[in-house]
């Protein structure tokens, strides 16, 4: 589990989640991939401290992960009497994700390109 706070986000890992950015992730979503590909199991406590972001900022980051099914709960602890905590680990490999995210733009793009032929096909035979 978590609590090695001697993880942290390089430049690196910077690049890695402007990478995540620019192919499509949501800003913090990518930074928060980006730590969790290390392979460890975290809190959202420990990943807001890690990549520097407040609580919702995070907390809408794992949402997103979770729906994608790329992260997943391994198991939650309990401090005291307070809320059990939740500590997240990822579900899928990778490659698995990269290959999800190629599909995904790739799908992408095939769609445009079916649109733009549409308009061409339109513009051909609309009555003049």
């Amino acid at each position: 589990m978590g609590g090695d706070f001697r993880l942290h986000f390089s430049a690196g890992d910077e690049e890695i989640a402007d990478l995540f950015w620019d192919i499509g992730l949501k800003r913090n979503v990518a930074r928060v991939l980006t730590l969790l590909i290390k392979d460890v199991d975290m809190t959202s406590r420990e990943i807001e401290r890690v990549v520097d972001l407040r609580q919702p900022e995070v907390s809408i980051a794992i949402t997103d992960l979770m729906k994608k099914k790329w992260i997943h709960i391994v198991h939650q602890i309990t401090e005291n009497k307070g809320r059990p905590m939740k500590v997240y680990h990822l579900a899928k490999s990778l490659d698995d994700i990269l290959d999800e995210l190629k599909e995904s733009i790739v799908g992408s793009y095939e769609k445009k390109f079916m649109e733009i032929e549409r308009v061409r096909e339109l513009l051909h035979n609309r009555p003049q």
